[in-house]
C-alpha cells in the first residue's frame, strides 16, 4: 500500500507549479514578467509629473507597482490593464484588499484595445516589439500634452524629452517626442585652449 505524499510536499509542488506557471505564461500571452524596479516606478512618476488631476494607463501592469504607487501616493485615478489572468487576479485581489480602489480601475485584456484619448499619462514597461506596435496607436490617440513614460525600452522614432540612466526610464511629451533630437552646444571652453575657435 503507497503511502500518500506528506502536506509539506504537496505545497511545495504546487508553489513550484504557480511560479512556472507565472513565469512561463510570459511566452503564451506574449507579456513577459519581470517587476518594474521601485526606483524606476518612482521616476516614472516623477517625470511624468503625475497628480490628483491625472488618468494614469499602466499598460502590462503586472501586480501593480505603477498602479497602486501612482493612486495612493500621488492621488491619481489609475487604469491598470494585465492580459495574464495569474497576474490580474493578483491585482484584483490588492486593489479589493487595499486602500485607493476607488481611484483604480483595472481591465483584463489586450492594451491594444483600449482607447487612449483619456489618457494624461501612459506608463509602459514593454517588450520593444509590442513598444513597435503601440507607436502608430499613441499617435493616433494621444491629445497634445499627454506624457509618456517607458521603463527599459524605449520607443522607435520617438525623442524623449529626458533619459534618465540611473533607472533607465525615458519621459517623452506628445507630440513634441516626434521633433528630431537637438544637438547641445558644447561647454564653453577657456579662452587661449586648442579647440577656441573664437
Amino acid at each position: 500500500m503507497a503511502l500518500a505524499p506528506p502536506l509539506w510536499y504537496l505545497l511545495l509542488l504546487a508553489g513550484v507549479a504557480v511560479v512556472a506557471y507565472f513565469v512561463f505564461a510570459s511566452f503564451v500571452y506574449g507579456a513577459g514578467y519581470q517587476p518594474t524596479p521601485r526606483r524606476s516606478v518612482r521616476t516614472m512618476l516623477r517625470l511624468a509629473e503625475v497628480g490628483p488631476g491625472d488618468l494614469v494607463y499602466d499598460l502590462g501592469a503586472g501586480t501593480g507597482a505603477i498602479v497602486f504607487r501612482a493612486a495612493r501616493v500621488y492621488r491619481a485615478r489609475v487604469l491598470g490593464v494585465e492580459v495574464e489572468p495569474l497576474r490580474f487576479l493578483v491585482l484584483w485581489l490588492r486593489r479589493r484588499l487595499g486602500p485607493a480602489s476607488d481611484r483604480i480601475e483595472l481591465r483584463w485584456g489586450n492594451l491594444f484595445h483600449l482607447d487612449f484619448h483619456p489618457a494624461t499619462v501612459v506608463a509602459a514597461f514593454l517588450w520593444p516589439g509590442a513598444m513597435a506596435r503601440l507607436r502608430p496607436k499613441l499617435e493616433a490617440e494621444l491629445r497634445p500634452g499627454t506624457r509618456v513614460v517607458s521603463h527599459c525600452h524605449k520607443i522607435e522614432g520617438w525623442t524623449p524629452a529626458v533619459y534618465d540612466e540611473e533607472t533607465d526610464v525615458y519621459f517623452y511629451r506628445w507630440p513634441e517626442a516626434l521633433a528630431p533630437a537637438v544637438a547641445r552646444p558644447p561647454p564653453d571652453l577657456p579662452r587661449g585652449s586648442a579647440l577656441d575657435k573664437g
